[in-house]
């Protein structure tokens, strides 16, 4: 296939869409973050993560047990100019707005920058622990 037809059609997705509007703005988040900001099952933004980094939208890499994706660092200057148009989407999308309400809080939730609560979904509520909280948390 022609790599541009590739790179086009991996944007021909609403959840690829709406992947990519969070990590532009995020720089760099963990699939579970993406999966809880997002409500959808895990599998599927595995799916659609791993056509947009097939494509060279995006770039991943593994901390412990977490993998992490941001936008590639090597995209042509056209995906440059798809990136500003998809932000340009942002003020008409209720789904990205509500996505990036979501990701806000559940990116509080990260420890040093990082992720370390796993699928909200999976474990309940979570809440951003107080001082105290995590305090006691470190010592056990």
């Amino acid at each position: 296939m022609d790599r541009d037809v590739e790179i086009l059609q991996a944007l021909g997705d609403p959840t690829r869409l709406r992947l990519l509007n969070l990590l532009e703005q995020a720089r760099e988040i963990c699939v579970c973050e993406l999966v809880d900001a997002l409500q959808v099952p895990q599998y599927k933004a595995s799916r659609h993560l791993q056509v947009l980094t097939n494509a060279g939208w995006l770039e991943d890499h593994r901390r412990g047990k977490w993998v992490y994706y941001r936008i590639s660092t090597r995209l042509r200057p056209f995906q440059h100019d798809l990136l500003r148009a998809i932000g340009r989407l942002r003020e008409g999308r209720e789904d990205f707005r509500q996505d990036e309400a979501r990701a806000g809080r559940r990116l509080m939730l990260r420890r040093d920058g990082l992720c370390c609560v796993g699928l909200v979904s999976k474990i309940g509520a979570a809440t951003v622990p107080t001082s105290r909280q995590a305090q006691a948390q470190e010592t056990r």
